[in-house]
């Protein structure tokens, strides 16, 4: 007699970016598994209606109002609810028939849903690492009280499953690694005449622009050690960063008898998209197999913090604690949102998140509010640095 398949109750929030798009086709390929009953997004009406009518969820969610307006009149008769701003991305995060809940936004503004999610008890598969680099300490708190969290990211979820079985007190090392972006092995000199098309060339990964260019700077690899601190524990001297050009080996735990453990696969998101959404199953047949004959070597280096300076930042601000990481991540967006409109250069992104952390001290986080708070002063410290004003 075949084995009960149980089918999994699944809330995507962000379901109209790269993360929420790709998840959808882990769902296409599991339907015996995956049951959508609540998407969101911020402002695609169009494709936030496709997905509606092709997943028919009963509860979808627009960010913004005029939006969600617009969606709720061409949704009219077929059953599916209609959520609007911050209030409906909560009620989807804690949405009574979602088993999982994917935290696919991006920004900060994921972290008020990755609360709510895991305070409804839910599963959470988090891709959003805004969540955890501006809130962390608050989502441990949520975490001690309730919920499961599994993490999205290549790196994290390779971490994560590197760790499967084994006791943390032996983890000596984690390695993150980074493909280097399109920049990798550039001078100082030569990024400052990069423009924002060099920036979204990523080599190997197809993202979102924000994160394309946070890859660039090496921002993104710099959230990524923030979030390891708080998901595994480790602190921020034991969490190295290797260059790894060819984006194959995703992480490595090295453990205190030396030995080296990693995850090993071509660079598809939908990979751990779906161990998120399998775990602790794992769910065949695979988007892509890995041909290791066919990839021939994989390389290694060391990164040039010196160059790629955001690196150094996101230490420096881990190491302070706080709110000092929420700082750096809110400086961080204004400063790449400026860029991709072609208002500062690329480096000055680095330039505009280094003097705003200057700026601040950084104080205990004890509620969202305090989150909150900090972020609001640190946009518009970073706006006026942007605009080439002091505050």
């Amino acid at each position: 007699m075949a084995a009960y398949k149980e089918t999994r109750g699944l809330a995507v929030l962000g379901s109209t970016g790269s993360i929420g798009t790709q998840a959808l086709e882990v769902v296409d390929a599991h339907p015996d598994r995956l049951r959508v009953v609540a998407l969101t997004a911020q402002r695609n009406v169009d494709l936030l209606e496709e997905q509606a009518r092709r997943y028919r969820p009963p509860l979808v969610c627009m960010a913004e109002g005029e939006a969600a307006e617009e969606l709720a009149r061409r949704l009219r008769g077929t059953g599916v609810e209609v959520a609007a701003g911050p209030e409906g991305l909560l009620e989807a995060a804690a949405y009574p028939l979602a088993d999982t809940v994917l935290n696919a936004i991006v920004g900060s503004a994921g972290l008020p849903p990755t609360l709510a999610a895991l305070g409804a008890g839910k599963r959470l598969a988090l891709a959003n690492k805004e969540s955890m680099v501006a809130g962390g300490e608050l989502v441990l708190s949520a975490l001690r009280n309730g919920g499961e969290l599994i993490p999205v990211d290549s790196e994290h979820g390779a971490v994560f499953h590197c760790l499967r079985g084994e006791d943390p007190g032996d983890v000596e090392a984690i390695v993150l690694t980074a493909s280097g972006g399109p920049f990798y092995g550039r001078s100082r000199a030569e990024l400052a005449e990069v423009t924002v098309e060099d920036a979204l060339a990523h080599p190997t990964w197809s993202m979102g622009k924000k994160i394309t260019v946070d890859s660039a700077t090496l921002m993104n690899k710099g959230l990524e050690v923030i979030e390891a601190h708080f998901l595994f524990g480790v602190p921020y001297e034991r969490i190295k960063v290797l260059a790894h050009p060819q984006s194959v080996v995703h992480s490595l735990v090295e453990f205190r008898d030396g030995s080296l453990a990693a995850q090993l696969s071509v660079p598809d998101m939908r990979l751990p998209i779906a161990l998120a959404l399998s775990y602790p199953e794992r769910w065949g047949p695979p988007f892509r197999r890995t041909d290791l004959a066919e990839l021939g070597r994989l390389t290694f280096g060391e990164v040039d913090r010196e160059t790629f300076g955001c690196l150094e930042l996101a230490y420096r601000a881990g190491k302070r604690g706080g709110t000092a990481t929420a700082v750096l991540n809110a400086a961080n967006e204004v400063a790449v949102e400026a860029f991709l409109r072609g208002r500062v250069g690329f480096l000055d992104i680095e330039r505009i998140i280094g003097e705003t952390l200057e700026a601040h001290v950084p104080k205990p986080v004890r509620s969202l509010d305090d989150v909150l708070a900090v972020e609001e002063w640190a946009r518009a410290k970073a706006s006026y640095l942007v605009d080439g004003e002091e505050t």
